[in-house]
């Protein structure tokens, strides 16, 4: 059955971050940031999490390899810098070492009595927000194409990878569907890559989460995305169901006009394989 082989040490699995980085993600969201800055924080809230559930008594186990591409008008670049630039794709044990920084921030939390109290955070950061230029989308999917197919060739038992592509506008560089399609059909032993797509935007209209049709899509775009995009696996389902989503039969990992709060849904219920193997 696909979807189904244990995620160890011995067999990772990877998840690949494709993010669009074009000039309109300089936009701001409903919660004063740019959409850049937005979908950079819940990238880095994404690896720090991913990496705390990697964490064991020993120390960070590999259960995941990590990669982040971005795509805009500095063309397609290897999205985690510094001591982590040279290639694409690293092992969950090398980004826990190599974070860009790490800031300090402050969070509210609920003080118990109906107010609000502020936090002194650490925040580390691995993934750097920036917004220019047109939109390469489909360079940037063939370089997470290359990525995969090197990554499969090396882990042939693995759960396959799963790439969470972010957009806010449509290619400059061509027509990205028969792309993502051979994108999708990557695999290991275990089954295809899973592709999921999130449009996010700053207009004012319908927010349309996991359809399983393009009968009700509002445009070609929309319905471009959700071609693009993987059917949810029956565990990847129940995740999305967990969080409120209704879940109809076939539907599709993909989420047009999202808001900040499907935008941080979508990262978690894209990036939670389950764990099953050592512990």
């Amino acid at each position: 059955m696909a979807y189904s082989a244990e995620i160890s040490r011995d067999n990772p699995t990877c998840l690949l971050f494709v993010i669009d980085q074009s000039g309109s993600m300089d936009e701001k969201m409903v919660t004063s940031k740019s959409k850049a800055d937005f979908v950079a924080d819940v990238l880095n809230k994404t690896i720090y999490t991913l990496i705390t559930s990697c964490r064991r008594a020993d120390g960070v186990r590999n259960y995941f390899d990590i990669g982040v591409i971005g795509y805009g008008g500095g063309g397609v670049t290897a999205g985690l810098r510094g001591a982590l630039s040279g290639t694409i794709v690293h092992p969950i044990t090398a980004l826990d070492i190599s974070p860009l920084r790490i800031e300090d921030r402050t969070r509210l939390d609920d003080d118990g009595a109906g107010g609000v109290i502020e936090r002194k955070i650490k925040f580390p950061v691995w993934f750097d927000a920036t917004s220019s230029g047109g939109t390469p989308m489909c360079a940037g999917l063939t370089k997470a194409a290359e990525a995969i197919v090197a990554w499969c060739n090396s882990h042939p038992n693995s759960y396959p990878p799963t790439i969470l592509h972010v957009t806010d506008g449509a290619s400059t560089d061509g027509d990205p569907d028969n792309i993502a399609s051979a994108l999708r059909q990557i695999s290991t032993g275990d089954g295809e890559c899973l592709v999921f797509n999130i449009h996010v935007s700053t207009t004012q209209g319908e927010t349309i989460q996991f359809p399983n049709s393009d009968s009700n899509l509002p445009d070609s775009y929309a319905k471009l995305l959700f071609r693009m995009s993987s059917v949810l696996p029956s565990h990847v389902a129940k995740l999305a169901t967990d969080k409120g989503y209704h879940i109809a039969e076939n539907a599709h990992g993909f989420m047009f006009n999202a808001d900040p709060k499907d935008i941080a849904n979508f990262f978690d219920i894209g990036t939670r394989p389950r764990l099953t193997g050592d512990r």
